[in-house]
């Protein structure tokens, strides 16, 4: 799948500075990948990883598709340039990134939503899915949620590395989808967020998309 040539882009996997190092694969022996000294994104400077550094990894193939693995620094070897020497989980451990703008993941997380206008009472509930661009609540019929109004809501993330992420995103109800029973499903797009707080989402559910595929689960 990965070849020759390709560009890789390297952020660390228990990291919140959310930094990204671009990267080339200039040689590979089995499932050891040899890259060329990363590059921070930012500020253009070369970055030394240490052996052993978990970190996050993401290219794209000749095709437009883009796929994210996990790898490690497995140290640095001199050739005819110097390398750093990643490890590679083989190509049945890829995620393909989905290719509209956000990956969104079914999953239940909890929140504290409030009226940013104070148009209905406050209330907790879960998430039914989310993603860096949006999520769907679970929500009572009577929560007096109606489409175009603006919410306050407060997350409660998990991340892989056993740490919650408390984060506060203004959204805006899209629409209101109708289910049997006492609970609605209410769409809400997340407006403006943060650099930050829009790559720890995208993180989260990278890291929801992984657990899933080891479990054997459905993306």
């Amino acid at each position: 799948m990965i070849k020759i040539g390709d560009i890789i882009i390297l952020e660390y996997k228990y990291s919140d500075n959310f930094e990204q190092y671009k990267c080339k694969l200039v040689e590979r022996s089995g499932n050891d990948l040899y890259i060329d000294y990363p590059i921070n994104t930012s500020t253009n400077r070369t970055v030394f990883l240490l052996e052993g550094t978990p970190l996050k990894a993401v290219f794209a193939t000749d095709t437009g598709s883009h796929y994210y693995f996990d790898t490690e620094v497995k140290g640095r070897v001199k050739m005819k340039i110097p390398m750093v020497v990643l490890s590679y989980p083989g190509n049945e451990h890829l995620i393909k990134i989905q290719r509209r703008q956000y990956v969104r993941v079914e999953t239940s997380v909890d929140v504290a939503v409030s009226s940013s206008k104070g148009e209905f009472p406050p209330f907790t509930t879960v998430t039914d899915d989310i993603s860096a661009g949006g999520t769907a609540l679970i929500a009572g019929k009577d929560s007096g949620m109606k489409p175009g109004m603006e919410i306050e809501s407060w997350f409660v993330l998990p991340m892989q590395n056993g740490e919650y992420e408390y984060r506060k995103f203004h959204g805006r109800v899209v629409r209101i989808i109708e289910r049997p029973g006492q609970m609605n499903k209410v769409s809400v797009e997340f407006v403006k967020p943060t650099g930050p707080d829009r790559q720890l989402l995208i993180r989260f559910c990278f890291e929801r998309q992984l657990a899933m595929k080891k479990k054997g689960l459905p993306l």
